[in-house]
């Protein structure tokens, strides 16, 4: 299968972006201009500005002096560049291998991909509608290669037939390689103004006169040299597309074309030995502009994963997120972010051991726990001594050996099994300072001490900074609730040391 380049050239998106954001009404003359030097300049004019016989390169005091009613903007590079990420994004639907080709255009790889659509003619065709519908003026050419598609974009929308860029681009000017405006006025003062016309020009006098980028260009529209074009994103190994003659909008039929897209990536993943940790679903609405995101929802999982059903109950949670408007033509399922999972050896009665088993019913809890309330975590043990910093917070199915080597619990210091975010301070009634409280008063309630341990004095790495070093005591009230308080500082005659409630046993 050769190669297919769709190249996107939006001419007029300078001014298009400034009218969509202004609300100006039809047949009103606007210019974008460009300060150069000591004047400015237009860079940019609009279709009723160019029909009043303005263009790019007058400066502002001749088009006014034409079109005395016109409205000047100053040129902005980054609302043009937005609008060019949403019109990519919009395109997502047509290839997921694209690239923003600024500032006013857009590349999509769509080999193996206009099939889907009906061919090469009813993508084109799809596309063009979609941007008029937005208010966008589009140019489209389709050719083997990158460069063909860009110069027939340029100057001579078409589909170029496989095969036969050569011959088309034969009778373009030589500025349709995209050559710099100096280059290409030398080549035409020695007569070669045509493509066509390099042809037969050795490379070595094109590169020892006019440079090596007049013959790389060349061949690269040529296809004798390789083109890459680098995404916008990073292309995801595994991914699974799937379009529909007819929109689907029920959510039975949604469940069942991911269903189908799922069933599709997990059998690739277990080709490659891998499992999904984290899984995006795009939808793309046959009514959605092509300026419009498609609607995306996202799943994680807290481990490795690659079982149809699993991932199905995770993504169910979702789905009923997804408004599909008129309906949806295209869904786009990515394993974005993926860990190797080794094969597991089935049962006689083809089933799971009961040991790999319990693993998944844990881990499938987890990840439905964790998308309806967050991540869930379980704390480990760290080493140090102050207690906001005793504690690591992992993922709750991740092996102990990835995060902490070499620490246990500590068996010798009882620690509360609740500890709060941050020490909250407390009223005490102690009859020697250095002893412990025999009552406090925290949140408006009073505890009366019945029994007190300590005090077990801490203090932080001397890493961490200065700070005033703790005596903490455990203490149970008369209710039977046991709390860990501590006092902050050494005792003082002339101060009142501050204590705080810090954590909860049982």
């Amino acid at each position: 299968m050769s190669r297919r380049i769709l190249s996107l050239w939006l001419p007029r998106l300078a001014t298009e972006v400034v009218e969509r954001r202004r609300g100006m009404a039809a047949g009103q003359a606007l210019v974008v201009v460009d300060p150069i030097g000591r004047g400015v300049v237009v860079a940019a004019v609009n279709r009723a500005a160019a029909a009043a016989g303005l263009g790019p390169g007058m400066t502002l005091a001749d088009a006014r002096a034409v079109v005395p009613g016109l409205v000047a903007v100053t040129a902005q590079s980054g609302p043009q560049a937005a609008t060019l990420e949403r019109l990519a994004d919009g395109c997502g639907r047509y290839t997921p291998w694209l690239a923003v080709a600024a500032p006013d255009g857009l590349v999509l790889d769509i080999t193996g991909c206009a099939h889907l659509f009906g061919g090469e003619d009813r993508l084109v065709e799809d596309l063009t509608r979609r941007l008029k519908r937005a208010g966008f003026t589009a140019r489209v050419a389709v050719a083997d290669t990158p460069g063909a598609a860009w110069a027939g974009a340029r100057w001579r929308p078409a589909i170029i037939p496989s095969g036969t860029q050569r011959a088309f681009l034969a009778d373009l000017p030589v500025a349709a390689l995209g050559l710099p405006a100096t280059v290409a006025a030398g080549l035409a003062r020695v007569g070669l103004r045509r493509i066509g016309e390099l042809y037969p020009v050795p490379r070595r006098s094109l590169a020892a006169r006019f440079g090596i980028e007049v013959g790389r260009r060349l061949d690269r529209a040529l296809g004798a040299e390789d083109e890459p074009i680098s995404p916008r994103r990073p292309g995801t190994v595994h991914a699974v597309r799937l379009a529909f003659a007819e929109p689907i909008a029920t959510a039975e039929a949604i469940a069942g074309a991911v269903r189908r897209l799922l069933t599709s990536l997990c059998a690739g993943l277990e080709k490659a030995g891998q499992g999904a940790r984290r899984l995006e679903l795009s939808c793309f609405s046959i009514d959605a502009g092509c300026d419009q995101p498609p609607q995306e929802i996202a799943i994680g999982t807290s481990r490795p994963v690659r079982k149809p059903a699993a991932l199905l109950t995770l993504l169910a949670e979702r789905l009923e997120t997804i408004a599909p408007g008129a309906g949806l033509e295209v869904l786009v399922l990515a394993a974005s972010v993926v860990e190797p999972l080794a094969a597991v050896q089935p049962g006689l009665g083809g089933g799971l051991g009961d040991g790999d088993a319990g693993d998944d019913d844990l881990g499938g809890l987890v990840d439905r726990l964790g998308l309806r309330l967050g991540p869930v975590r379980r704390p480990l043990p760290h080493a140090s001594w102050w207690p906001e910093h005793a504690v690591a917070w992992v993922p709750a199915l991740e092996p102990v050996g990835e995060s902490v080597t070499g620490v246990s619990w500590p068996a010798d210091r009882p620690r509360p099994l609740r500890l709060l975010e941050r020490p909250e301070p407390i009223e005490v009634t102690a009859p020697v300072p250095d002893d412990p409280p025999l009552l406090f008063r925290w949140r408006g309630t009073v505890h009366r001490v019945a029994k007190a341990e300590g005090p077990e004095r801490l203090e932080p790495e001397w890493w961490r900074g200065p700070a005033e070093l703790r005596d903490y005591y455990r203490v149970e009230d008369a209710d039977g609730r046991r709390f860990w308080l501590f006092r902050s500082g050494r005792y003082q005659p002339d101060r009142v040391a501050p204590w705080f409630l810090h954590g909860f046993f049982g």
